[in-house]
């Protein structure tokens, strides 16, 4: 079920879901497959974004699949985006999960404690207010 307070969330792969093993696929991640599956219960759109393509593309969205977790979209915005001419490669996600963070991948206790704490709705907690200072101002552009 979709729920209309369920937000777009990006995944990345390698290094995020599974253990770096490029291009062969590593051990799941720990808590990966519960986490993701307890996201999608809450009503999030899990978008599958990765560096992969071709084969090593459909291996992921298979290993995935086999265990238990579909996608919403795979390397798109959503299901059957048609991309022409000159496009972004960037996602338009509300949250990014990724191992390429600044200070790397949290682990998934962590990003479900951060989304949904204690389990509750869906609460998201700036790590540092001060760096989004100016977007609040009154007059100021809002980028988000």
């Amino acid at each position: 079920m979709i729920s209309p307070e369920g937000k777009l969330i990006a995944v990345d792969f390698d290094g995020t879901i599974v253990e770096h093993a490029y291009p062969k696929i590593g051990d799941e991640m720990m808590f990966a497959f519960a986490t993701l599956k307890e996201l999608q219960k809450k009503g999030h759109r899990l978008i599958l974004w990765t560096y992969r393509d071709g084969d090593y593309l459909q291996e992921a969205v298979d290993y995935c699949a086999a265990n238990g977790l579909q996608f919403y979209a795979v390397n798109e915005n959503y299901p059957g985006e048609m991309l022409t001419g000159n496009y972004s490669r960037k996602i338009l996600a509300d949250i990014f999960i990724d191992d390429r963070n600044v200070g790397g991948f949290l682990g998934w206790d962590q990003v479900w404690q951060l989304l949904h704490p204690e389990g509750k709705e869906f609460s998201f907690q700036l790590q540092n207010e001060l760096a989004h200072y100016n977007y609040k101002k009154p007059g100021k552009r809002k980028w988000f």
